[in-house]
């Protein structure tokens, strides 16, 4: 068995796949929202799946930011308590066991490369946007995670192509400025909408007003597509994946589906770009199932029955 664990800002949630990835054990938990709890979280979760499927697993987790190769250290976690401390292993002398640690869109782009949306690709990016954004890169359905640990990392990457509207763009948490999660994530839209319109709107408002044919609305989801367009071929002139994978909340509006190839088109330095653009087919579950698969299964020991 391989559990995953997919630690989110909100919710901690844990899975038990076999070795053909059908479901074991499941369950989801509030994120407790401190260091040393959230660490007895993640235990309790790990012994209620062992426990329900009488079986002992190997532990994946996906997590918002990243480890340091270097340093061993999480950064760049909107959890923020996690930065700069020991996470991982800190989490494996409270379970007595290795835990491998990747970002929460690399574990979407291994879910959805093995047994999803980008099956037999060779080569799939995804890209979540929900309240932030991230990416990642599966390539021979390998995880490519770079020397330093951020590959893929497009949310901290400037807007292609940006306009002069459009320059040096809004701050970011992260400390510069016009960052593509500050213009292409669920909250980057209700930004602009916010900063254009002065309504209050959130990203799922403003896409149903844009359906109603509301004029700002409909202008606000224009500029969105056209932004989120210009990234992904920025990604084809750089990876040219066979498929782009979309996960977080705003891949459930499917207009983005009809409308981001003709974006792409534009901007590929190609005189044919033949990728598919397309949502997660295990949804929400990615993550989490992803993180189970950062443990091959020639790697996992334990009882296989």
């Amino acid at each position: 068995m391989r559990i995953g664990i997919d630690f989110g800002g909100t919710k901690i949630e844990a899975i038990g796949l076999d070795a053909e990835g059908a479901v074991l054990a499941r369950k989801r938990v509030l994120n407790p929202g401190a260091y040393d709890d959230a660490i007895g979280a993640v235990a309790d979760l790990v012994a209620f799946i062992e426990g329900e499927t009488g079986r002992t697993g190997s532990i994946g987790m996906g997590t918002p930011g990243s480890q340091s190769p270097r340093t061993g250290l999480m950064r760049n976690s909107n959890s923020v308590y996690l930065n700069g401390r020991t996470f991982g292993a800190d989490l494996e002398a409270r379970l007595g066991r290795p835990v491998r640690l990747a970002n929460d869109a690399n574990c979407l782009a291994l879910s959805e490369a093995t047994d999803g949306a980008a099956a037999g690709a060779k080569a799939a990016f995804a890209i979540i946007i929900g309240t932030g954004c991230g990416g990642g890169l599966v390539v021979d359905g390998k995880l490519v995670e770079g020397v330093g640990g951020v590959a893929a990392e497009i949310g901290h990457i400037g807007l292609p192509w940006a306009t002069a509207e459009e320059a040096p763009g809004p701050e970011c948490w992260c400390g510069l400025r016009g960052c593509l999660e500050e213009w292409v994530s669920g909250s980057g839209l209700q930004r602009d909408h916010r900063a254009r319109t002065g309504q209050a709107l959130d990203a799922p408002a403003i896409v149903a007003a844009a359906r109603a044919g509301e004029a700002a609305s409909v202008e606000s989801l224009d500029r969105y597509v056209d932004r989120l367009g210009r990234a992904i071929a920025m990604i084809t002139n750089m990876v040219d994946p066979d498929v782009v994978v979309l996960g977080g909340g705003m891949s459930n509006v499917g207009e983005l589906y009809e409308r981001l190839p003709a974006v792409v088109e534009r901007h590929a330095f190609s005189d044919s770009w033949e990728g598919r653009i397309v949502p997660a087919v295990w949804g929400d579950a990615s993550g989490v199932r992803g993180a189970a698969r950062l443990w091959p299964l020639d790697e996992v020991q334990g009882d296989p029955s």
